[in-house]
């Protein structure tokens, strides 16, 4: 299979900017490109030498969307999205056409709670895996923690917002516990500690009015390196178990970088 073959050329559809350092970006679908829920794409951009840049970008849209969603952080002096920030709408960003990461509800068996818990950028896979019917259908709780340094940085609420209206999901949206965290000022309506934090004083089960059980919780972590090992160290410390292909268990996470 030579290069070309791998990937495909795709054109920026649209740019949002949520802050200086914050954007989303969609990109035209190639037919053939599958996914599931919660799984991420390699992106490459070309350089002025011809050489390719590949990140891995979990994808916000839903699986049956004709468009693909991707949500970025601007790193200083990142190779990579330094590049992508200056992109406008009609430009190219390369898409491999195969698919990748394990950060998907199908690790799980047998749970009846779903939590996310999220950093930043790390909200983009639960938003897919918030757009799939089988998602609503399969938990009786969906409990979903976004944590963000400054209240500008929460990005995608409206779309939250909108599942209590959306016309397939509304009649499940009760299931859905919506909790933002904002740790570096104080938000009315927002937690303030780290995840981490909330979980070992009990208040996030007490903000969300849900225990967490092994039985019956099933836990998906995506975010920066730090939250994600020391969340996980606080369930493995309880007993919950990372999910395996071959063994499936309570946890299911990824690191953003």
């Amino acid at each position: 299979m030579s290069q070309a073959d791998k990937y495909t050329a795709e054109k920026i559809t649209e740019l949002k900017g949520w802050t200086p350092h914050l954007f989303s970006f969609k990109l035209t679908r190639f037919s053939g490109y599958r996914f599931v829920p919660g799984q991420f794409a390699r992106l490459g951009i070309k350089k002025e030498d011809g050489e390719i840049v590949w990140r891995a970008y979990s994808i916000v849209s839903a699986s049956y969307d004709e468009y693909l969603e991707f949500f970025s952080i601007v790193v200083p002096d990142g190779e990579f999205t330094t590049r992508l920030a200056k992109l406008q709408v009609g430009d190219e960003v390369l898409v491999e056409k195969m698919n990748y990461g394990f950060l998907t509800t199908s690790r799980f068996e047998q749970g009846k709670d779903l939590w996310m818990l999220s950093t930043g950028t790390g909200v983009a896979p639960f938003i897919s895996i918030l757009q799939e019917l089988e998602t609503w259908e399969e938990y009786e709780n969906i409990v979903l923690v976004y944590s963000v340094r400054e209240e500008k940085e929460l990005a995608y609420v409206d779309t939250i917002d909108g599942l209590k209206t959306h016309e397939y999901f509304g009649e499940f949206s009760h299931k859905l516990k919506f909790v933002p965290v904002v740790t570096r000022e104080k938000v009315a309506g927002a937690l303030s500690e780290r995840i981490p934090t909330l979980l070992e004083s009990g208040e996030l089960e007490r903000e969300v009015g849900i225990k967490l059980d092994s039985e019956r919780s099933r836990i998906m972590i995506c975010g920066n390196p730090e939250m994600v090992e020391d969340t996980r160290n606080w369930f493995t410390e309880r007993g919950y178990t990372v999910s395996r292909r071959s063994k499936p268990g309570h946890l299911a996470l990824e690191n953003l970088w």
